[in-house]
């Protein structure tokens, strides 16, 4: 069988979402199925380390896909050109978009519609195109698959496709997300804080993340407790973040708070296995990875009602609401201060987060695959 796979986010050293998913995934299927052919599409020159094993080919597709007119003309000419070419069986595209020209099957991730509840978040004319077109790519694709249960419900509520043309394959988690020794600990905490210490928030800085409503929560902390633990905020500021940025030059605790920027995956699991607390107070997710990862690192988590969270959690995260400050600040008060209940969150959070792996959502992702070329 010849399957096209859509790797445009697989980008070194600019790896989030999409493209985490999209390695953890096709790595494990080429890997998995070697008397298969895979062909990976990228929109500009590629690492070759990509190329995972020797059943799989790279070609690059340009001009680059940046902007939504030059994604139409990627997805409409030239991926149907090279599908044709290669007379692949099936197209598996695992960030939100397909092509509408073509008549090889396809499977399409669609990750969550936060565009429509959190449209602030967007460039104007990337929400235009993800209004115009989203319900016209699931309708398209043969299957689509979501990362959780919550953004099925909202995919068939918002655009009344049938429950059964959509699939939940939830998210995995790394391996390298694990706890770490005392020391290794020691030496994390030394680098970033000066060994105080912290809480730690990971994913991109902008509006749907929610925090500047973290920030206050911490002030009310730092307030009430007198205490020295910091804040580390590590991830990319992405967009819109004027109103963030601002807030911070002014903020009474800022010698508390640490922004790392961009952190590769290495890193970034051990900041997380060596945090006091993980808090993740985002307001929309699909899924939220992190809280998965931070389970795993044996690191409490606080976070949201919203949206996924609480689904994907289960009962082994301290809840608030992400629109009540009181309400953050007294999560972060309350594992601060009751070390028993935080033991409990750490023990009940490695139960949960063992469900969740790389080679289960491969597997997902295949048996749609399987699915659409019968």
């Amino acid at each position: 069988m010849v399957i096209a796979v859509n790797t445009r986010f697989l980008l070194p050293g600019k790896m989030e979402g999409f493209g985490y998913f999209t390695k953890e995934v096709a790595q494990r299927l080429a890997t998995k199925y070697p008397q298969h052919q895979f062909h990976f599409f990228f929109d500009r020159p590629f690492d070759k380390g990509y190329l995972f094993s020797g059943n799989v080919q790279g070609h690059v597709l340009s001009p680059p896909a940046r902007h939504p007119l030059l994604w139409k003309y990627w997805f409409d000419v030239k991926v149907p050109r090279l599908l044709k070419k290669i007379k692949a069986d099936v197209f598996f595209s695992p960030d939100g978009q397909c092509s509408l020209t073509t008549k090889v099957p396809q499977v399409l991730v669609v990750h969550d519609l936060a565009f429509l509840h959190h449209p602030d978040g967007y460039q104007q004319s990337h929400l235009c195109y993800y209004r115009h077109y989203t319900p016209t790519f699931i309708r398209k694709a043969k299957s689509v698959i979501t990362i959780s249960q919550f953004s099925k419900e909202d995919i068939v509520r918002q655009y009344k496709i049938s429950e059964e043309k959509i699939s939940v394959v939830h998210n995995g988690a790394n391996p390298i997300f694990t706890p770490i020794r005392f020391d290794e600990q020691a030496a994390v905490k030394e680098k970033y804080t000066g060994g105080f210490e912290y809480f730690l928030y990971a994913g991109a800085i902008q509006p749907r993340k929610n925090l500047i409503n973290l920030l206050k929560a911490f002030s009310v902390f730092k307030r009430r407790l007198q205490s020295s633990m910091k804040l580390i905020l590590a991830g990319r500021l992405a967009w819109k973040n004027d109103e963030f940025l601002s807030l911070l030059k002014t903020y009474k605790y800022k010698d508390d708070v640490v922004l790392t920027g961009y952190l590769q995956e290495a890193e970034l699991a051990k900041l997380m296995a060596s945090a006091y607390a993980f808090v993740y107070p985002s307001l929309f997710e699909g899924f939220g990875l992190p809280v998965i990862e931070a389970m795993k690192c044996g690191v409490p988590v606080l976070t949201s009602k919203a949206s996924s969270m609480e689904e994907i959690s289960e009962s082994a995260a301290l809840l608030f609401d992400p629109q009540n400050v009181d309400e953050i600040a007294g999560a972060l008060m309350r594992v601060y201060k009751d070390e028993a209940e935080r033991r409990v969150l750490i023990e009940k959070g490695r139960l949960v987060a063992d469900k969740y792996s790389w080679e289960n959502t491969a597997e997902g992702v295949w048996q749609e695959l399987m699915k659409v070329v019968q």
